[in-house]
Formats: structure tokens, C-alpha cells, sequence
């Protein structure tokens, strides 16, 4: 992949996320407010599809980028077909496992899982076909349809329950079907580019890979998505169950807000995935040193700007929109989990990398030691305390930081890499002066005014004093793309 394209791959991925991500907050500040029980139900569907998809891929979806560039082009083709037929068969046993299951356990809110297997089926088709896509390097027409579409559907679903055309199962059922939707397109776009035929028959395929080898990398890669469900996202399925439908709605708003720090961080790494499989299986380790500080930086920066423009304006932004009383619960979780998100997006690429080299088994140990800690300290939380969403929140970003420290030092131990430099520094010292000084600022008593004033001033100057100082080396690349057309 030559620098070039690698930077139009995140420009493009990133210009669609956030698109995407307008819509959803547009939705998010107007739409959702108005029944917040209704988006914590929505929301806790999705949760345990996010729980069900991994088991069904089992790993065949990291296994695709991690094999892919070390057998022939024919088993390439039986690679992604292996990983269909992962998806199948697990799917089916599954199903049975779930019908089975509903005789059995006493469950108030089990129903809910029998909507959520069908969103967890797509979701598993929709991540196979993107893998695909980042091999074929093909990953912007995919990200369009996944980013988009759900942004589109779930506010006119909302808006339908809301004017009472629909019930909150009919609702369900809309909102799966768009998932649906997005996986009959990326068949066809991917088999535009990639054609695969009807032979099922997978012999050569393990005559280039090790059966054993696949299937022990699929299991741990298996664990690390589902550990990483459960490190960082148990949180939406157990705030229903310790206290309300509406909380997890309140806390779902926050969540929503917060991601859009996240979204460089989700292209960069999508985008990235093959290239550092590469670096590694080639031990080209001073390259991955450097790609791994140069995408941190930038992935910093942008989080950086995002979340102190956040900080600085949520409040102004809320006090001018109708829905405040129903939107200003959602603050504290707006700060917490910004802060989270930009604490992982600081330390770039860290578990990719040991994901795809052959310590790849520590990403595990490392989950589960901190799946054990959150459950902990939610469980904790939530019936120890009082302190509500707002302590989920705040466990959510011990996790986050625990794990994201330990990686960085394994990486340091094994690879003797960092992802900062004193670039890095200076980038972290003119973003802490700039935010401290703006915060400082008289406040106006307008609060379009104040919003503008402050959240414009700090984006305007970092990104001015960063770009003068050719800290981060994607902003300038850009900068002088747009206006000396290089």
C-alpha cells in the first residue's frame, strides 16, 4: 500500500464515519431524548448481538487478514469460503442452543434474544465482507453502506414508534432488516471486485496453512472480540438488569456522543490491519516503530481537538436545543467516556500489533484479566453505590487504562518500540496549554456565542500551532494536497 493511498484510505473512511456519525448525532440530541426506554431496549438488542456475532465468525474474520497474504490466490478464495461456512455452521448450532435454552432458563428479558441472533448473523456477514474489503483494499464503498445505512433507518424507526405507527417489536424487526440490507450489498460490491465459485472443497487450502495453526488463531482471536465485548461493553447489557431500560438510554446518548472522538481511530486501524501483518511477518519492526508513532500522533491529535471542542461547548450546545432536560443527564458520560476514548486512541495501533504477531495469545491473558476487573468494579458499582451511570462510566475507563498501559509496556518489552517520540510531547503539551488557557476564558453570556468562541478558538489555534510545527505528518500532507494541489 504506497503512503499515498494510505492516506486517501483514512481520509475517505474518516469523511464517511463522520458523516455517519452527523446523522447519528443529529438523531441522538433530537430524535432519541424523547423516549429513552425505547433507545435502552434498542440499545440492549444490539449489545448481545455485539456478544452473539463473535461466537459465529469464531475468529475466521481476523484469521482472513492475518493468512491472506501467505498462501496462493485459488486458497484465498477457499479462505473466505472457509469463513463462511464458520459462520453457518456456528450460527446453526447456536440457534438450537438458544431454542433450547428458552424451555430452560428463566429469564425476563430472554425474549430479547431471539430478536438480537438475526442482528448478530448479519453483523458477522457485514464484518466477514469488510475484511474482505481491507484485503482488496476496497474498504470505502463498505464503510459508506455500514456507517450509513443503520444511521438512516434507526431515526425513521424512532420517528415511526414515536408517532405511533409502529410497536416497539415491529421497530425491532425494521431495525435488523436494514442490517440485512447492508449485507446484500456488500455481496455484491465484494463479489464485484473478488469472485469466488461453489467448490467447497478446502484441502488445498490447509496444504499452505497448518490446520492446527488456523484453528488455534481463530480461538484466540475468538477470545480477544469476545473478551473485548466483555471488557468494554458489558456495561449496556447490565445496566438494564440493575437498574432501568431508560438509564441505559441516558447512557447510551453518551456513548453515542463520545464515539465521535473514536471514528480516526476505527479507519486508521481497519486500514492499517494488513500493513501491519506484513511488517511483521517480514520482522520489518524499525518500519512498524515508525508507522506506529506517526499514527498515534495523528490519532491523538484529532481526538484530542474532538474531545477538548467537547468539553469546552456540550453544555452551551445542550442549553440551546430543546430536548436539554432530556440530554443534560448524559454529560458526565459524555466526559468520562470522551476521556476513554481518547486515552485508546493515544497509544494507536497497540493490540493490532501483538494481535497479528505471534505473542497474539497475550491480547487474551490480558482481556480476561480485565473482563474480571470490569465485571468487578460494574458489579460494584452498580449495587454498592450510588452513583448510577456515571460509575459504569467510570469503571469503563479504569478498564480501558489498565489494559491500554500493560500493552504499551509488553510492546516496549518484546518489540522495543513506543508509539511516542518527542513529537509527541510537544503535540501533548501545545494541546494541554491551549485547552487550559480557552477553558479560563471569560464566558459570554450568549451561549451560541460561547459555544463558538470557545470550542472554535481551541480547534482553530491547535490545529494552526500543530500544523506550523509540522507535529503530525497527515495534517500537513493534507493541508497542502487542498491548497497547493501537490
Amino acid at each position: 500500500m504506497s503512503s499515498n493511498n494510505e492516506q486517501k484510505q483514512v481520509f475517505w473512511f474518516t469523511l464517511i464515519n463522520y458523516l455517519g456519525i452527523v446523522i447519528g448525532i443529529v438523531s441522538t440530541i433530537f430524535i432519541y431524548p424523547n423516549d429513552k426506554e425505547v433507545l435502552g431496549i434498542i440499545r440492549y438488542v444490539d449489545a448481545i448481538a455485539q456478544l452473539m456475532f463473535p461466537i459465529m465468525l469464531f475468529g475466521a474474520g481476523q484469521a482472513l487478514i492475518y493468512f491472506y497474504p501467505s498462501v496462493s490466490e485459488e486458497s484465498q478464495k477457499k479462505l473466505f469460503k472457509y469463513a463462511i461456512v464458520t459462520i453457518l455452521g456456528i450460527s446453526t448450532v447456536l440457534l438450537l442452543l438458544l431454542i433450547l435454552g428458552n424451555y430452560i432458563i428463566s429469564f425476563e428479558n430472554y425474549k430479547y434474544i431471539f430478536y438480537a441472533f438475526p442482528l448478530a448473523f448479519a453483523i458477522a456477514f457485514i464484518e466477514l465482507f469488510k475484511r474482505q474489503a481491507t484485503n482488496l483494499k476496497k474498504l470505502s464503498v463498505p464503510t459508506l453502506f455500514e456507517k450509513i445505512i443503520p444511521k438512516v433507518a434507526l431515526p425513521i424507526i424512532f420517528l415511526l414508534l414515536l408517532s405511533g405507527y409502529l410497536e416497539v417489536m415491529d421497530g425491532l424487526l425494521a431495525f435488523i432488516a436494514s442490517y440485512f440490507i447492508i449485507v446484500a450489498l456488500l455481496m455484491l460490491y465484494v463479489f464485484k471486485h473478488f469472485s469466488i465459485n461453489l467448490d467447497f472443497s478446502f484441502k488445498s487450502l490447509f496444504a499452505q496453512i497448518v490446520k492446527k495453526e488456523y484453528y488455534r488463531y481463530s480461538f484466540y482471536a475468538f477470545l480477544g472480540s469476545f473478551g473485548s465485548f466483555l471488557a468494554f461493553r458489558l456495561d449496556v447489557l447490565m445496566i438494564p438488569e440493575f437498574i432501568t431500560f431508560e438509564a441505559n438510554g441516558t447512557y447510551s446518548i453518551g456513548v453515542v456522543l463520545a464515539s465521535v472522538i473514536a471514528v480516526p481511530a476505527s479507519g486508521i486501524f481497519a486500514i492499517y490491519s494488513p500493513l501491519i501483518s506484513e511488517y511483521l511477518k517480514k520482522n520489518s519492526i524499525v518500519e512498524l516503530g515508525r508507522k506506529y508513532t506517526e499514527n498515534a500522533k495523528l490519532l491523538f491529535f484529532v481526538g484530542a481537538v474532538l474531545y477538548g471542542a467537547i468539553v469546552l461547548g456540550i453544555d452551551s450546545l445542550f442549553q440551546l436545543l430543546p430536548t436539554y432536560d432530556k440530554l443534560v443527564d448524559s454529560i458526565p458520560i459524555i466526559m468520562i467516556l470522551g476521556a476513554n476514548v481518547l486515552f485508546n486512541m493515544s497509544t494507536g495501533f497497540s493490540s493490532e500489533i501483538i494481535s497479528y504477531s505471534k505473542y497474539y495469545r497475550v491480547n487474551i491473558m490480558l482481556l480476561f484479566v480485565l473482563v474480571f476487573i470490569n465485571i468487578c468494579l460494574n458489579l460494584y458499582v452498580l449495587t454498592q453505590t450510588d452513583y448510577g451511570i456515571a460509575g459504569v462510566a467510570w469503571a469503563s475507563l479504569i478498564a480501558m487504562g489498565l489494559f491500554n498501559s500493560i500493552k504499551l509496556y509488553y510492546i516496549y518489552i518484546k518489540f522495543k518500540i513506543l508509539p511516542f517520540d518527542k513529537g509527541y510531547l510537544q503535540l501533548f503539551l501545545i494541546v494541554l496549554l491551549i485547552g487550559i488557557g480557552v477553558y479560563f476564558m471569560p464566558e459570554a453570556e450568549s451561549n451560541i456565542l460561547n459555544l463558538l468562541v470557545k470550542s472554535g478558538v481551541f480547534c482553530v489555534l491547535t490545529v494552526l500551532v500543530v500544523y506550523r510545527l509540522k507535529l503530525v505528518y497527515s495534517l500537513n500532507y493534507w493541508v497542502e494536497k487542498v491548497l497547493y494541489k501537490k
